[in-house]
C-alpha cells in the first residue's frame, strides 16, 4: 500500500510537473541527433524560448540535411525564416491526413505573431496533393508546393507536435529586411514635393516687388520730366499764349469794326 501511494505521488508529481513545464523544444530535438543543427539555430536565434513559452504549437522540423542551406544567414534572416516553420496550432500526421485533396487550409505562423510580416508571409497553406502525401507552402500568392510532410517525430497531444519536411518552405521577399522607418520616413519624402509648392508665394513675394519697382522709377521720370518739360512747357505757352491773342484781337476787331461803323453814321448825318 504504501509503495502504490508512493507510486501514486510521484506520478501526480510528474504529471503536474508536465502541466506547468509543458514542454521543451530543446529536450525534445535532443533526443533526435538528425535535429541537432536545426536545435542549434532554435537556440542561437531565440526561437526555442519563443516556442516554449506557448502551450499549442507545431514545428516543421528539417533534418540537418535540408537545413544546411540556410547555415550562413544572419541571425534576423534565420529567425524570420525558421518562424515560419512554427505554426501556432496543434496539428499532427493524424490531423493532416485528414484533409481533402480538392481543400488548402491556411495556417499562422510565429513569423505572422512577431508583427514583421509583409502582405501574406506570416501565413503557410497546406494540402493534400495525392493520397496521402501532404505539401506545404507560402501563402504568398505565386508561392509553390515545394516542402512535403516525412514523418511524424513526436508529438504531446494537444501541446506539441513536430513533424519533419522535407525542404525549407520559400517564402517571396522574407529575406529582406523590412524598414524599421518606414511607416514615418515615406510621408515627408512623400509631401516634401507639395511643401515646395506651399513656399511658392516666397516668389511671389519677391514679384511685387519687381511690380514695385516700376513706381519707384517714376518719381526719377517725373523728376527728370521737368528738366524736359521748359521746352514742352514753352511749347505749350506759346500754344496757350496763341489763343490769348486771338480772343484779344477779336475783340479789338469787333470793337473797330463798331467804331468805323458809328463814324459812317455820323458822317452820314453829317452830310445830310
Amino acid at each position: 500500500m504504501d509503495s502504490r501511494a508512493i507510486s501514486a505521488a510521484l506520478l501526480l508529481s510528474f504529471l503536474l510537473f508536465s502541466a506547468a513545464s509543458a514542454f521543451n523544444i530543446t529536450n525534445l530535438l535532443s533526443q533526435f541527433p538528425d535535429f541537432n543543427d536545426l536545435n542549434d539555430f532554435l537556440t542561437q536565434t531565440n526561437l526555442a524560448g519563443e516556442i516554449n513559452s506557448r502551450k499549442t504549437i507545431t514545428i516543421l522540423a528539417l533534418d540537418n540535411g535540408a537545413v544546411s542551406g540556410l547555415s550562413g544567414k544572419p541571425l534576423d534572416v534565420l529567425r524570420r525564416i525558421l518562424s515560419v516553420h512554427v505554426i501556432l496550432d496543434y496539428y499532427d500526421a493524424q490531423k493532416l491526413a485528414r484533409l481533402s485533396t480538392d481543400n488548402t487550409t491556411v495556417l499562422t505562423t510565429l513569423f505572422q505573431a512577431s508583427g514583421a510580416a509583409r502582405n501574406q508571409q506570416g501565413f503557410i497553406k497546406v494540402t493534400q496533393i495525392s493520397h496521402g502525401e501532404i505539401a506545404f507552402g507560402s501563402a504568398v500568392r505565386g508561392s509553390q508546393f515545394d516542402s512535403r510532410l516525412v514523418k511524424s517525430v513526436v508529438a504531446q497531444p494537444y501541446n506539441i507536435c513536430v513533424l519533419q519536411i522535407s525542404s525549407p518552405i520559400q517564402v517571396p521577399g522574407i529575406d529582406v529586411k523590412p524598414p524599421r522607418s518606414s511607416p514615418s520616413s515615406p510621408p515627408p519624402a512623400s509631401f516634401s514635393p507639395v511643401g515646395s509648392p506651399k513656399k511658392a508665394p516666397a516668389p511671389s513675394a519677391k514679384t511685387p516687388s519687381k511690380a514695385r519697382a516700376p513706381p519707384a522709377k517714376k518719381p526719377k521720370v517725373v523728376a527728370d520730366s521737368p528738366a524736359r518739360s521748359p521746352p514742352k512747357a514753352a511749347d505749350g505757352e506759346d500754344d496757350a499764349a496763341a489763343p490769348a491773342p486771338s480772343e484779344k484781337s477779336g475783340v479789338s476787331r469787333g470793337s473797330f469794326i463798331g467804331a468805323a461803323a458809328v463814324m459812317a453814321v455820323i458822317s452820314v448825318f453829317l452830310a445830310l
